[in-house]
């Protein structure tokens, strides 16, 4: 996460670099083929009619053609009956760690799944549930000594999250239990990687030092997503979710914060994580979508302003399922809501912005990429520029948020730069007179 925040000065040179952090490694090994990896969270219940493993499978090759890296799949586990939440329930109430939720299919079918995954030079990610159980779960009757308890000695949950059961991981035969049921996924059916719910909710971090190193035993370059935002996960974890960014930018979209207070965010990632760190950026995600909004209810006619820098700023950029297609409902919890595939009017963007990705090294994850530099723009509204830069690799990203067109000059750029409009396919060259743009748009240049 070589984010080294400067701002650009004379003639585009940039001498500024991060300053080593204290007590925190500052290179790990990844994976080698996480370095520019890009992921797609797949909500099975909702992507086709059927709801099906087998039904889904068959949008694999249309994912590896718009550039997808890796599938993340929301808890395809069998989800619990007692005190279950509306008609089908959370995924999020796993009944059993080690089996299949039959409405989705069999295990056969889960493993042909990663199969045609893997054949498409993909990989996929299973979500791990370790914070709690379904009511139902066989721990609550065999090991009641595995779960919160409250003042009455009956066990307890967190919240209103009334359908799930908290487990108390002060017990460490709990660890044991819980590293045998992660090994199992990989051991039986070879997937490639967890993304961790609630990583960090009353789960030391002792217990990840411990579990992580265990379960990869049983696979090479296995990769791990904490659903969390603090540097302790690092380096145990691959990849953290990146909360504060994203609300920033809803922040921002909706005019309530300006938008220039994203180079303070990055300076702030800069001297709180590690440049080893991969952090995951996105405009949306189950949670989002069926909670708080919709990528227009969320971001407006800025959507793709913001999911350009999504996939451009910093990080792993994640797309949910359905944002391909211009996803415009709040998709159901608890309850069946197919997804309305009418014309995948996206899919060339993403595509374009995830082979941006694979080839310019400024992009790439963690250590692995480019620094951050914000570039200082003159207009008369709401704009925001910045690069990448690895070497000789640059991406140059420039954005209009304002409603209506803007010219927008670089004050602090002298020199006459050529570049390649990523989308636009032609050649250009700026300098400190700057560009053009209409309103809610953006120019991605590449060098």
């Amino acid at each position: 996460m070589l984010i080294s925040v400067s701002v650009l000065t004379l003639g585009c040179s940039n001498n500024n670099t991060a300053e080593q952090k204290p007590d925190q490694q500052t290179h790990i090994e990844h994976p080698e083929w996480s370095k520019s990896a890009n992921m797609y969270e797949v909500n099975i219940r909702q992507y086709t009619e059927e709801g099906t493993f087998k039904a889904f499978e068959e949008h694999i090759p249309r994912l590896k053609e718009m550039g997808v890296d890796i599938l993340w799949l929301m808890p395809i586990h069998p989800i619990g009956e007692e005190k279950r939440k509306g008609e089908l329930g959370s995924y999020y109430s796993i009944q059993d760690y080690t089996a299949v939720n039959p409405n989705f299919g069999t295990m056969e079918d889960f493993k042909d799944l990663v199969e045609a995954t893997h054949e498409n030079d993909m990989k996929l990610f299973l979500d791990w549930v370790p914070n709690h159980t379904a009511w139902d779960h066989p721990w609550v009757e065999e090991h009641p000594e595995y779960y919160m308890k409250d003042s009455t000695g009956a066990i307890t949950y967190e919240a209103d999250w009334t359908d799930i059961a908290q487990l108390n991981y002060e017990n460490k035969e709990l660890w044991n239990d819980m590293i045998k049921k992660m090994k199992y996924w990989i051991e039986e059916t070879n997937i490639d990687g967890y993304r961790v719910d609630h990583a960090g909710h009353d789960i030391p971090l002792a217990f990840w030092k411990k579990a992580i190193p265990e379960v990869n035993k049983s696979k090479e370059d296995f990769f791990w997503l904490a659903e969390w935002n603090t540097p302790d996960m690092h380096p145990w974890f691959d990849a953290t979710y990146t909360w504060e960014y994203f609300h920033l930018t809803t922040d921002v979209a909706k005019g309530d914060a300006p938008v220039h207070d994203i180079t303070k965010y990055m300076g702030k990632q800069d001297t709180t994580f590690p440049d080893h760190a991969y952090r995951l950026y996105f405009t949306s995600n189950h949670d989002e979508n069926s909670w708080n909004g919709t990528d227009e209810e969320l971001f407006g006619d800025n959507f793709e302003n913001f999911a350009v820098m999504a996939a451009t700023i910093d990080g792993m950029p994640l797309v949910y399922s359905g944002q391909e297609t211009g996803l415009d409902k709040r998709l159901e919890f608890f309850k069946k809501d197919t997804i309305n595939w009418d014309g995948y009017e996206y899919e060339d963007f993403y595509r374009t912005l995830f082979e941006l990705k694979d080839r310019n090294e400024a992009l790439w994850n963690g250590q692995y990429g480019g620094e951050f530099v914000a570039v200082p723009t003159e207009s008369s509204g709401q704009t925001y520029a910045y690069k990448r830069l690895k070497g000789d690799h640059e991406v140059f990203v420039i954005l209009n948020l304002e409603d209506t067109e803007q010219d927008i000059s670089f004050p602090n750029i002298e020199n006459t730069t050529s570049y390649t409009d990523v989308f636009g396919g032609k050649d250009m060259t700026v300098d400190s007179e700057g560009v053009t743009l209409e309103a809610h748009s953006y120019l991605v240049l590449e060098k």
